[in-house]
């Protein structure tokens, strides 16, 4: 679907050229991307890497390379980026020096992984940035009369052996000049001083950042985090911390738990006292009561920017309970630590219609077409689909060649194309392709337990009750094994866990399981689901738990599996109630799927 982002119809004329380039690039997507190509070649035609494979010279590398080089995943390079981390610099990916390591959040499966960076990827990553506000000013107008409130963090950096910095993402661009150093712009200023987004402690960090949007309540027009989980940390915070956050703007003064110096004259000028401020502050945040908090305390907001895809999505029930369901959630960006992918040109559309048009210049794109069940079979570099040339309608497995030295890299994200921009595709994010629970020959994904949860969720508002986080582990201590998840709920001051409805909240996430699932329940190799209740608070501890390890406070994504001890020990101590399903969900032996899977 083409959307009109018409230049003349922008709010100034840097937000033109910025239209006027989205429209270049996604009129021109094969020229640009073979342009991207062959640069990529040109350049990291030296390294030890490209060399193994003998792509040759001239007009002919763009094919040798399509010929030649297979699909990698991160376990397949893990020996060559581990010589980088000790410091060997010799060009082993890319010839340009590696600046840098973008590690993963640490929530995924297996160790942190290091992504090989380069200098010039952080430009790259701001050209991106700086093409999201003249796109929402077409839908949001007057964003230049206000501020946007955004909790945004930083994670103390580690070096690898060879002395080369280890962080995530965003702190490496939150400490880059292309942020701290970032011209004025009318259309983009933040209530937090910068002082504040960097201070590497996490509570001073939000304590200041929360306490600067509770002064500037009525310009702020756009609350925000980088995940919906991280606004609802900050509403969290808001609650627990309320009665400190009002009387220092009743005094005027800065609590001395704020140690940080740079952090405390950053805010200096705003600490002036306003009884009139706490006592709304007080009066709001203690009765307990939340719902419409987001619009109560800051009246103006147009917009909630946080991400809701994905795994994001179970968070949309609670964001709408916060913001009175008077807000729209804008999803403006794809991108990863390996690489930035492309923008929403539609930000301010329903949750389920987030797609995202990928940029052609941003690296080489290819498509692998998803397939269920290979069988064992390797992904071969034929299937591999050209970004050009996907069709409307098919899911892809998305594969990368940076201009950081990544070459055929298998990024695990399945997309769904949904249209086309000019000649543009446009991807929903369905799913990373990581099964996370499994007791015999079933196979449930990340989609398929939310899909779950959702049912169960349908239930709990027969007794004024809401999920507000959740994971689950497969128990194979049991015989037959079975699917354990925990819920954390939030409830109605005077409502009270029902045991039959929770029951019935196990046997209907059941029936919204696949096929497979309910084939093994009724043959007995699966046991009943069983639904753990935790006391509320519990996943801020796991989130706290996370962070102390190593977890960016940006990045980090609650696991929707576990299985690290220590973790599934935190859990079980806070259980305060268990259910189980009360009998088999039904299944069709020979029809072989349910109505809920067409």
């Amino acid at each position: 679907m083409t959307i009109d982002l018409n230049p003349s119809m922008a709010a100034c004329e840097k937000d033109a050229k910025a239209l006027q380039f989205i429209e270049e690039m996604t009129s021109n997507v094969g020229p640009v991307q073979r342009r991207v190509l062959t640069e990529i070649l040109s350049r990291n035609s030296g390294t030890e890497y490209l060399k193994r494979y003998d792509l040759g010279a001239g007009d002919d590398v763009v094919s040798a390379f399509k010929a030649k080089i297979p699909i990698v995943t991160y376990e397949d390079l893990q020996s060559e980026i581990q010589r980088i981390a000790n410091g060997d610099r010799s060009p082993i990916l890319s010839s340009h020096p590696i600046s840098e390591f973008l590690t993963s959040s640490g929530t995924s499966a297996g160790e942190r992984k290091l992504m090989p960076t380069i200098q010039e990827e952080l430009d790259r990553r701001q050209l991106l940035y700086s093409l999201l506000m003249p796109v929402m000013n077409l839908y949001v107008p007057g964003l230049d009369k206000g501020k946007g409130l955004y909790f945004l963090f930083v994670k103390s950096e580690t070096k690898t052996p060879g002395g080369l910095p280890a962080r995530p993402v965003l702190t490496s661009y939150y400490k880059s000049e292309h942020f701290r150093a970032r011209p004025y712009d009318p259309y983009n200023v933040y209530t937090s001083p910068t002082e504040a987004i960097l201070c590497p402690d996490s509570h001073q960090s939000m304590y200041v950042q929360m306490l600067c949007g509770l002064y500037q309540r009525l310009d702020v027009l756009r609350v925000g985090a980088v995940f919906a989980s991280g606004l609802l940390r900050a509403i969290r915070f808001l609650q627990l911390h309320h009665e400190q956050l009002a009387h220092d703007i009743a005094t005027g003064t800065l609590t001395d738990k704020i140690k940080d110096r740079a952090v405390r004259d950053s805010v200096a000028h705003l600490l002036k006292p306003d009884p009139e401020l706490a006592r709304f502050i007080s009066r709001e945040c203690s009765t307990g009561d939340l719902a419409g908090i987001i619009t109560r305390i800051w009246p103006n907001t147009r917009y909630l920017d946080v991400i809701v895809t994905g795994a994001m999505a179970q968070y949309i029930p609670t964001l709408e309970y916060y913001s009175g369901g008077r807000l729209p959630m804008a999803c403006t960006m794809y991108a990863s630590s390996e690489c930035y992918f492309g923008l929403n040109l539609r930000p301010i559309c329903k949750p389920s219609e987030v797609s995202y048009t990928i940029m052609p210049n941003m690296c080489f794109f290819e498509f692998l077409p998803h397939v269920g069940d290979r069988k064992g079979k390797a992904p071969s570099h034929e299937e591999l689909v050209e970004l050009a040339d996907v069709e409307v309608g098919k899911e892809y497995e998305l594969v990368i060649t940076t201009y950081s030295g990544l070459c055929r890299y298998h990024v695990g994200d399945i997309l769904l194309v949904t249209g086309f921009h000019n000649k543009a595709p446009q991807f929903k994010f369905v799913r990373r392709k990581n099964v996370l629970l499994s007791i015999d020959s079933d196979k449930t994904d990340e989609s398929e337990l939310q899909k779950a949860v959702d049912a169960a969720s349908r239930v709990l508002k027969r007794m004024n009750a809401t999920v507000v986080e959740y994971t689950s582990y497969a128990e194979a201590k049991t015989i037959p094994g079975h699917y354990v998840v925990y819920f954390e709920l939030m409830m109605a001051a005077a409502a009270a866990v029902n045991d039959e409805l929770m029951e019935e909240c196990c046997i209907e996430m059941e029936e919204a399981l696949n096929a497979v699932y309910r084939q093994g329940r009724v043959g007995e190799a699966i046991g009943a689901l069983e639904i753990r209740v935790v006391r509320g608070g519990t996943f801020e501890e796991l989130m706290d738990y996370a962070i102390s390890r190593g977890a960016s406070i940006n990045q980090y994504k609650v696991p929707r599996c576990v299985s690290f001890t220590p973790i599934m020990e935190l859990l079980d101590s806070r259980v305060v109630s268990k259910h189980f399903s009360p009998r088999c969900p039904k299944f069709n032996p020979s029809g072989n799927h349910h109505p809920d899977n067409n």
